[in-house]
């Protein structure tokens, strides 16, 4: 006669988590941490804004990625104010800024020598690439959120840059 066990939740998760501590201990620290990072900046890389906060850890594996939340949509204006918003004259679009979505090296173009991804003037659309952020041997691309034009590259070629420091200024504009 066979006898079936059925494994509880709490006892498959233990089996999983020694797996996962297996697993990690065989690749040794600095094949885990590439992993965990690489899995980091792929999350991040999808994402239409860079994250507020990061985090990877090693022991037993883990990513925190944290997004800042949306921001409130301004109010309509009373009935009375309408008449005074239309003689304002309109504001002067905050540039925006491209920020590093990690800590690492920013570079300006592919390879040394080759022409940057941008300068001063250009037009970028969104989505496109506008450097390279290196990050434990890992070429992470940074890119565009909106269409506009490069205002500054604030970064240097070849600079230590922290997670969330501009990188480059854009002037939003109609390059959809």
């Amino acid at each position: 006669m066979t006898e079936t066990r059925v494994e509880s939740a709490d006892e498959q998760r233990a089996v999983e988590l020694g797996s996962l501590e297996a697993e990690m201990t065989r690749l040794g620290a600095e094949g885990a941490m590439e992993i965990l990072c690489r899995s980091l900046s792929g999350v991040i890389g999808l994402a239409p804004f860079p994250p507020a906060r990061a985090s990877a850890r090693f022991g037993c594996a883990s990513i925190e990625v944290e997004w800042a939340s949306p921001e409130p949509a301004p109010a309509a204006p009373a009935a009375g104010a309408a008449a005074a918003v239309e003689e304002e004259e309109p504001e002067a679009e905050e540039p925006h800024e491209v920020r590093a979505p990690l800590v690492g090296t920013f570079y300006r173009a592919q390879e040394p020598g080759a022409k940057p991804f941008v300068e001063v003037g250009d037009a970028v659309v969104a989505g496109q690439q506008v450097g390279i952020v290196e990050a434990m041997k890992l070429m992470n691309p940074v890119v565009a959120e909106v269409s506009g034009w490069v205002t500054d590259v604030v970064a240097g070629d070849g600079e230590r840059v922290e997670f969330g420091q501009p990188l480059v200024f854009l002037r939003p504009g109609g390059q959809e």
